[in-house]
């Protein structure tokens, strides 16, 4: 029979050995982190500079993509004088909550605070769907808001506050000759189409992409950007994104499946009786 001291060290021998077991667990979990989070930072500068010099590699589809963006940017330029007085006229009717929700998600600050903790998620739990779509959503920004920024300064088109569609001051300085693209359509529709191309179902996809509209349309209720800023500012996500995401797919970094349904069958024979799965 066992007594009390033989137990007693038995305890601690199990205390002990649950112990050493987590400790080596963490010290796994970290190694594992840094690991991935090393790997995804070499990755992600390798996707930037070959998103930044695409159009060295442009084949004819993609030339067509380029003109049907700058026909489509024409006739929302057309459209800019009437369109900014439809939304001024009902921007009165638009709940105040709605406004702040899209200036808040469209600003630079809280989009890479929240597509940090996306990624942040997907590193700690070890999701590699979530990791890539951190991931794709930071290159696909970066990227775009590169393009975006240079195209702003060059261009240097007047924001509907400081003058009309048709004034230009090319490398101005100031804010109010920075209108073109909308930089808020730019990162909150990168988020959106970033995360709505992981799922297949029709309205989570609706959904994602009416969340993500909110921020662009926002702009436009508070004149501070032009139709063609907004409209130029989605084209531009949405093939960035898809570039990126080609680029990732091409190489072949994150490779993670979706979860196969199991189907099960009753099978029964002489003498026996069971369940099979097949998958």
């Amino acid at each position: 029979m066992l007594n009390f001291k033989t137990l007693t060290a038995f305890y601690i021998c199990f205390l002990l050995s649950n112990i050493s077991q987590a400790q080596t667990d963490t010290t796994a979990t970290k190694n594992r982190i840094w690991k991935q989070l090393a790997f995804d930072g070499k990755f992600t500068l390798q996707s930037i500079g070959n998103g930044l010099t695409q159009p060295l590699r442009w084949q004819k589809g993609d030339f067509i993509t380029a003109g049907a963006i700058v026909a489509g940017t024409g006739i929302l330029y057309l459209a800019d004088n009437d369109a900014q007085s439809f939304f001024q006229n009902h921007q009165k009717d638009v709940p105040q909550v709605l406004k702040d929700a899209g200036w808040y998600f469209g600003s630079p600050q809280n989009f890479f605070m929240l597509t940090a903790g996306i990624y942040s998620f997907g590193l700690i739990t070890d999701n590699e769907k979530v990791r890539h779509t951190g991931v794709l959503i930071i290159t696909s920004a970066v990227t775009s808001g590169i393009v975006q920024s240079i195209t702003k300064t060059a261009v240097g088109r007047a924001r509907p506050s400081s003058g009309n569609r048709d004034d230009f001051k090319p490398f101005d300085k100031g804010a109010g000759y920075h209108s073109f693209p909308s930089g808020h359509a730019i990162l909150s529709f990168s988020m959106a189409h970033s995360i709505a191309k992981q799922f297949d179902n029709f309205w989570i996809k609706t959904g994602i992409y009416t969340l993500g509209s909110i921020a662009p349309v926002s702009r436009l209720w508070a004149d501070a950007h032009w139709l063609s800023d907004v409209g130029l500012g989605i084209a531009l996500s949405i093939v960035v994104v898809d570039g990126m995401d080609n680029f990732m797919k091409k190489k072949n970094v994150y490779n993670y499946s979706k979860l196969k349904q199991i189907n099960w069958q009753i099978k029964a024979g002489y003498g026996t009786i069971g369940f099979i799965g097949t998958f």
